[in-house]
Formats: C-alpha cells, sequence, structure tokens
C-alpha cells in the first residue's frame, strides 16, 4: 500500500497482509519505509519483497553461532544495561521507529551512499523482523522463489571492471559518456553498457552463481528487466532481446534456462514486443503478453507457447481487444487463464482456454461503473484492485467460484478487504459519475462525466467543465477514483473524461484512426463531445478548461491552435514539435515507426506538430513540465510557453525542478491543483476577476 507523508514530501510503501476472506482487518508487516515486489513462498510462510533498507544486522556483525560468539553478545548487552542504568534507553534506542538524523551516513558506508535495493523476507512462522536474502552490489531489481523455496532467481547488474571505473566518475560528478542509441530512458536516466543478469541464490549459503547466457537486452531493458519466472519443471523464463542492435527494436522474445546456467533456449519466434511470461501449473506452457513492436495501436494480445515444441498461439484475438497494460496473466489450471482486459472503457476480469481463441468476459457483477485495475489469482481466489469512484480504490477477494456472477448480490465471496481513502469518502461529498456517448465523424465515441452531487442531470443548470484528457494515446478512461475529481466537482465543475479515436479498449479500427495523425480525429471527438454536453444543458459553453499529462497535454497544444474550445488551458508534460523532440526523449523508436524519421518524413511530423501553428494560439495557457521528464522534455513546455507569451498570450510556465513524467510527491500534487484551479478563476469569464 502506498501512503503519502505530506510532512516529508514523499511517498512510502508498506506491506500489509490480510485474509482473503475479509475475516481480519489488514496487518501491518513493514515499519521502515519502502517495501516493492512482495512474493510467497511455495509454502506460503514467507513473503519476500524488494526494499533499499540499512544493511541487515546480521550481515553487519556476521551471523556465527557458536558459544563464543553467544557469549560475547551477552558480555555486550550486560555493559549496554549498565550503561543505561535499566537497559530501557538502549531498547528504545533499537525501536526501528525510533528517530533519526536522515543526514547521517549509512552504517558500514564510508562514502554515505543510499542502501541498493535487496530481497528482504518475513518468516511469518517465526516472526520476528524481515532478513535480508541478497547482498548485490548494484542491488536487485527483481526476483522469484524456486518451486522448493530454496533458492531466489534474481536480476542484478553486474559492471566489469572499466564499467565500474566509469560509474564511480560518474557517482563523483565526472562527465556522461554513451555510445548507446537508447542513451536515455524516463525516470531511469542516463543509460550505461552495464549488463543486467540473472543470479541463482541459495538462501542457505547465500552464495549466488550469474546465468552468463540470462542477459538483459534491448530499448527498454533498463526499466522493463527481464522478469524472471520460474517454473514448476525446474526451469526460469525470462524475456530479453538477441536482435543484433537490441536498442533499434521494441522486440522482446521469451527464453527459459535451467538453474545452472545450461540449456537457454528461445521459446518465440522474434517478431514482437513479448512480457510478464508465467508457467503453467504442470510447467508445459508458458502465457505471456504480446504486443506488436512497431505498431502500439494494434490491441495487446494473451498467447500460450508449448515449451517443449515451440508452438506459440494467440488466445485472444477474437476479443479485438487489449490486454491491460502491466497485468500479467494468472493460471487458475492447467486448463484456465485469467487476465484484465479493456473493453469499450471498461477494465474488466477475462477468462481464457489455453488451448484455443475462445475468451469468455465473466464477473458482470462488477458494474459498469468501477474498474478492476489489478489481479492475482491463487489458490482458487482472485485478489483484485478494485477503484470505485464514491468508495475509493481498495483490495478485494473473490473465490473463483463466483466468478459467473453476474449481479454483487450473487458473488458472496467478493468482499472489500481495505478501505485505504474512507478518511476522505467519508467526509467528503464524492461525484455523481455518468457515461455519455455521442456521436463524432461517423462514429460513436463514449466518455465519462463526473459532476457535483448537487446535479441534475434531468434538470441541468449549465455548469462550467473541465476536458480533462487522458494520456497515451493507447489507454482510455472509466469511472474511477481520483482524487482530482471531487476536488473539482466540489467547486461547481463538471469533469468530463472523453474516450477519443486513437485510445484503446474499442478495438484496432477505432485505435488506428490516429495513428501517424495526430492532432486530427481526437480534437474533432473531443470537440464533439463538448458540444453534445452544451447541447444536454450540461455545459457552459462559455467555460470550458482543459488540462492533462503527456497525450493529454498533446492534445491541448492542438486543441488551442486549431479551436476556441477551451476558455483556458493547462497542457501537462506534453510534445508540441515532433521534430526538435527525436533524440532528446527517450520516444525515438515510437517516433521511427509511426512517422518516419525527421529527416524522411518531414511534411508528416510537422503536421502533427502543434508548435507549427502556434500563430493561432489566444488561448491563456498555463504550461506545466518536469525538469527531468524525458518522456516529454521541459524544452518542449518552453516551446509552447514562449509562442504564447511572445504574442501576448497571457501564459504561465510551472516547472517542477526533480519530477520526471509523473507526479510522484504529495506537495507536487497539492501544488498542481492549486495551479491549476487559480489559473481556471482567474480566466473565468463569470468571475469577477479584477
Amino acid at each position: 500500500m502506498a501512503e503519502f507523508d505530506p510532512d516529508a514530501d514523499e511517498r512510502v510503501a508498506s506491506l500489509y497482509v490480510v485474509p482473503a476472506d475479509g475475516s481480519r482487518d489488514p496487518h501491518r508487516l513493514t515499519r521502515l519505509p519502502g517495501a516493492a515486489s512482495p512474493k510467497w513462498s511455495p509454502d506460503g510462510n514467507r513473503l519476500a519483497f524488494v526494499a533499499a533498507r540499512d544493511e541487515d544486522v546480521t550481515r553487519r556483525v556476521g551471523n556465527g553461532d557458536d558459544d563464543a560468539d553467544a557469549e560475547e553478545g551477552a558480555e555486550a548487552d550486560e555493559d549496554a544495561e549498565k550503561d543505561s542504568g535499566t537497559g530501557e534507553d538502549a531498547e528504545e534506542a533499537s525501536d526501528p521507529d525510533a528517530e533519526h538524523d536522515e543526514d547521517d551516513d549509512a552504517p558500514g558506508d564510508a562514502n554515505g551512499d543510499e542502501p541498493k535495493p535487496q530481497v528482504w523476507c518475513f518468516d511469518l512462522e517465526l516472526g520476528g523482523d524481515a532478513m535480508q536474502l541478497t547482498s548485490f552490489d548494484e542491488g536487485v531489481s527483481e526476483f522469484d522463489w524456486s518451486p522448493a523455496g530454496d533458492r531466489l532467481v534474481v536480476s542484478a547488474r553486474d559492471p566489469t571492471e572499466d564499467e565500474q571505473e566509469y560509474l564511480d566518475q560518474r557517482k563523483d560528478g565526472g562527465p556522461i559518456e554513451t555510445e548507446r542509441l537508447q542513451h536515455k530512458i524516463n525516470s531511469i536516466g542516463w543509460t550505461d553498457t552495464v549488463t543486467t543478469y540473472l543470479f541463482v541464490v541459495d538462501l542457505d549459503t547465500g552464495e549466488s552463481a550469474r546465468l552468463d547466457e540470462a542477459a538483459a537486452a534491448g530499448a527498454f531493458a533498463d526499466l522493463d528487466g527481464l522478469q524472471p519466472a520460474w517454473g514448476p519443471s525446474d526451469r526460469i523464463a525470462y524475456v530479453t532481446s538477441d536482435a543484433d542492435e537490441p536498442d533499434d527494436t521494441m522486440i522482446q522474445d521469451v527464453f527459459v534456462i535451467d538453474p545452472d546456467g545450461s540449456n537457454a533456449e528461445k521459446v518465440t519466434t522474434g517478431d514482437s514486443a513479448l512480457d510478464s511470461p508465467r508457467w503453467s501449473p504442470d510447467g508445459t506452457r508458458l502465457a505471456f503478453q504480446a504486443g506488436d513492436p512497431e505498431n502500439w495501436y494494434i490491441p495487446r494480445e494473451l498467447r500460450v507457447a508449448e515449451v517443449e515444441s515451440g508452438d506459440v498461439r494467440s488466445v485472444s484475438t477474437s476479443l479485438d481487444r487489449t490486454v491491460a497494460w502491466g497485468v500479467a496473466p494468472h493460471w487458475a489450471s492447467d486448463d484456465e487463464l485469467y487476465t484484465l482486459v479493456g473493453d469499450e472503457g471498461k477494465t474488466r476480469l477475462v477468462r481464457f482456454d489455453p488451448e484455443a481463441d475462445a475468451p469468455e468476459r465473466v464477473f458482470d457483477a462488477q458494474g459498469d461503473y468501477r474498474g478492476i485495475q489489478q489481479l492475482h489469482v491463487a489458490g482458487g481466489h482472485a485478489g483484485l484492485v478494485v477503484s470505485d469512484p464514491d468508495a475509493g480504490r481498495d483490495i478485494y477477494g473473490l473465490s473463483l467460484a463466483d466468478v459467473d456472477a453476474e449481479d454483487e448480490s450473487d458473488a458472496e465471496s467478493f468482499v472489500r478487504l481495505s478501505a485505504l481513502n474512507s478518511e476522505i469518502t467519508d467526509a467528503y461529498e464524492m461525484p455523481q459519475v455518468r457515461r455519455v456517448t455521442f456521436e463524432s465523424d461517423g462514429w460513436e465515441i463514449s466518455g465519462v462525466v463526473y459532476a457535483p452531487t448537487d446535479f441534475d442531470f434531468d434538470d441541468p443548470d449549465p455548469r462550467p467543465t473541465v476536458v480533462a484528457i487522458h494520456g497515451g494515446p493507447i489507454v482510455y478512461d472509466e469511472p474511477e477514483f481520483r482524487f482530482d475529481h471531487p476536488v473539482l466537482t466540489s467547486r461547481g465543475y463538471l469533469v468530463f473524461r472523453p474516450n477519443y479515436r486513437g485510445g484503446t479498449s474499442y478495438g484496432r479500427e477505432f485505435a488506428e484512426q490516429l495513428r501517424g495523425q495526430w492532432g486530427t480525429v481526437e480534437v474533432d471527438d473531443i470537440v464533439a463531445g463538448v458540444t453534445d454536453l452544451v447541447s444536454r444543458e450540461w455545459t457552459n459553453p462559455d467555460r470550458v478548461f482543459g488540462y492533462g499529462i503527456s497525450y493529454g497535454g498533446i492534445a491541448q497544444g492542438y486543441l488551442v491552435t486549431q479551436t476556441d474550445l477551451l476558455t483556458a488551458a493547462v497542457p501537462e508534460h506534453g510534445i508540441y514539435d515532433l521534430r526538435s523532440a527525436y533524440g532528446t526523449d527517450d520516444n525515438h523508436l515510437w517516433t521511427k515507426h509511426e512517422y518516419g524519421l525527421p529527416w524522411e518524413s518531414p511534411e508528416a511530423i510537422d503536421a502533427s506538430s502543434a508548435i507549427t501553428d502556434a500563430g493561432n494560439i489566444d488561448t491563456p495557457l498555463l504550461v506545466m513540465a518536469g525538469g527531468q521528464d524525458w518522456r516529454c522534455p521541459p524544452s518542449q513546455s518552453e516551446q509552447l510557453y514562449v509562442s504564447a507569451k511572445a504574442q501576448g498570450v497571457d501564459a504561465k510556465l510551472v516547472v517542477y525542478p526533480d519530477e520526471h513524467h509523473a507526479i510522484s510527491t504529495p506537495e507536487r500534487a497539492t501544488h498542481r491543483l492549486e495551479q491549476i484551479i487559480e489559473w481556471y478563476e482567474r480566466h473565468d469569464p463569470a468571475l469577477d476577476n479584477d
């Protein structure tokens, strides 16, 4: 669970455990900040996770258990008690929750470097604090358990001597040197040549062995990793690229290897971008996500490979819907798979037959006004992250025996296991939510409207409306819980989220309408949506505002250069000049695949660059950017801002110096909303702004 500490201005992740039937409240396991990627051991008695903590005390002082060590420890304890009088002060000082000086050097680190992420583990049978299981100089990025629970497979960087010398030089402020085509990645930084390998760690001895054949490669390997999965047949699956120029392709394949590093085999055929491999219970098959490496508008598929024969088949093509990004497939049995699918503006649970393309939409009891955003299946149960606009974003449990329930009253096992934002949802009024459809260029387009609690949809009083434009563009909006919705609706605004063409969940043809022609159909759809709300008398046409991050910012660039739809706009973290973005962002492959290279396709690239029509801007602009955003570099926002300002258009630029392509801290999130609301109020014709 992620919590936000406003005093320290940081996001704090913690681990909790809760029974799947909801018979007990969630119990906090971690008391120190930071925990990620939790995984149960095969016997269910241990819970491992990745965290950057100070070194485990047993590794610092040694973990010998002979009599001499025990006697020496007892003497030290007696001395500590004598010094403190009662020993109580010594206890308090060892309390992990006790205050400490965060500027002190980390123990055992003369350079004061932050600790690297390692694998830690709670033994829930024995109890006690988490124990450190790995100790890699460059840290661990991901891991999985062996079937017997006696070993781990981990991903870790392993620099050569020359590479280590370069890393040390960089740490001391030395120059950046690179010969890589993918020279930077948002949130990662400048890339280097250090290779990430799989290692097998023996938990009894602590020894590790590198699997030399299992090495990460690919344009975004520094971000996506090797994604190891240790199967019941005692083989390890992972993803990587074996292309001659791995930085010049999005292709990733699935490989398998023995734990001793032998018998590395390529399972797939080298024509797709694959990720999230998962073994069948009998260890004969692998399921994984598959995307087109050059056309991201084609729906992502769920595929199954027969590991022995190498036969690979799609089991989801007939849906013409995309498998949800970042959600792995889950085997309920050798004959049954589940994952999440984006289906007409709704993330829902779908069941698959691993032997045929025969998907089944299940769990209609979800309803149309909440989305399922994460999934895990084990032991005949599903753990779900459900986002409900009224109740918040929480963990739910569901028995697979109830997965075909059409109504929530028929799903007795569907139980809410957490109430993370109940203090907010109980204290403040959450917005009303309506799905809407409208026509645009002969297409039926949908959207979601959030409204104040006093708004009457049937007898409306037109309201100021905020057009909140999703990023991507290969994503979609659905009814969900977001803090900005009640912030805006509580101030009288409607919030309109259009699912414009180019987004996903409505099929390949719908998505490909935007391919290679940004600034066309999505503009038509957004304008048509607002026009529809005006015709319903829900929206005041003189009080229409915009905001949105990434493609939500890009789309506003087109709106303010092509239309007079918006009274004031807030484009955030966008790209407005595709030509100058090339090579300064981390998107060069996406640009090449969609438009071609800038010097080969200048007309198409310029046609999709809002900056070429900047002379048409007369909409007040609040332009926001992240100083370390390498997905949509801040120089893009500067160009848009200066282009407006130079013409005398009211404009303001806000740059968050340490921010990436995200909203990462409580202070940043709060400041952003304050700036947006102030901008709207400053330019609202219904308000006295003198």
